[in-house]
């Protein structure tokens, strides 16, 4: 999918680039060499696993698909929008069984406007539910294309204040809330999803964000506090590269349940988790 922001705490980080990624898992490499033998040098097969010089490497994909033994993992591929809905149409009956659907996230779907309003046209054909999960960080013609079909929009909100936003993910927020009031003033279903991560934008930051969730009205079906957590950790040395995040801790549960006290308090339906 691709992704405009740089979140400290992202948890996809094989997906950003928005290209296919190669990912390295070294509890599953035996050390046979065979990658090495083919890398021209850049992989080293030592005791403790593989050492991949990512940089030099041109290779990558070939020597990956020399593994016998599945330590090497490739995220992402090109699909057409038929293509996708008839396999993702292959869940339906669990769909209807549970009251599910499809959710479009990423990284960044919105990115991808035209492809995720194609796919999802054909979903509602077929009568499954669509969820758009973005982050609202696009230009509005591309947000309002790709939420055109579906029936409800989680809404990411990383930050209030911009300074903050801009340390923690790269770029200002501005228009981000422009696009939450754009599709609550619509009339389109919003899932506001509120990260929390202690030190980064709990406190004031997060009392300022429930207050402009309110602001939103009856638009808000449901406000989800996320916690921070490091289930994504892996990616990150998969991938070989550095862990904004590495050390940090996750969100204790006391201060998600203190966050969503502050929201019910405010009359928000909210969930812990989503």
């Amino acid at each position: 999918m691709g992704c405009n922001l740089r979140c400290l705490w992202c948890s996809n980080p094989e997906l950003i680039d928005g290209t296919a990624q190669i990912l390295y898992h070294g509890e599953r490499c035996v050390r046979c060499g065979a990658c090495a033998a083919l890398s021209r040098g850049t992989i080293r097969a030592g005791s403790g696993g593989c050492e991949i010089d990512r940089k030099r490497c041109v290779n990558l994909a070939e020597c990956a698909a020399a593994c016998s033994y599945e330590a090497y993992e490739t995220i992402g591929r090109s699909v057409s929008s038929p293509d996708l809905a008839q396999a993702l149409l292959g869940d339906k009956v669990f769909f209807d069984r549970s009251g599910g659907g499809v959710t479009f996230s990423g990284g960044e779907p919105a990115l991808q406007a035209e492809f995720v309003a194609e796919t999802a046209a054909l979903l509602r054909s077929a009568g499954t539910r669509v969820a758009l999960d973005t982050a609202g960080a696009v230009v509005w013609e591309a947000l309002e294309t790709a939420a055109a079909k579906a029936d409800i929009i989680l809404y990411d909100l990383k930050t209030f204040d911009e300074k903050p936003h801009l340390a923690c993910t790269g770029i200002s927020n501005e228009r981000i809330l422009e696009n939450a009031e754009r599709l609550a003033g619509g009339g389109r279903k919003l899932c506001v999803r509120l990260i929390l991560a202690p030190g980064y934008n709990d406190g004031g930051d997060l009392t300022k964000r429930l207050r402009f969730v309110k602001s939103l009205g009856r638009a808000v079906v449901q406000t989800d506090i996320l916690p921070l957590h490091r289930l994504g950790a892996g990616k990150y040395r998969a991938l070989g590269i550095p862990d904004p995040l590495e050390g940090v801790p996750e969100c204790p549960a006391d201060a998600a349940a203190a966050a969503a006290g502050e929201a019910e308090r405010m009359g928000l339906k909210v969930t812990i988790g989503g």
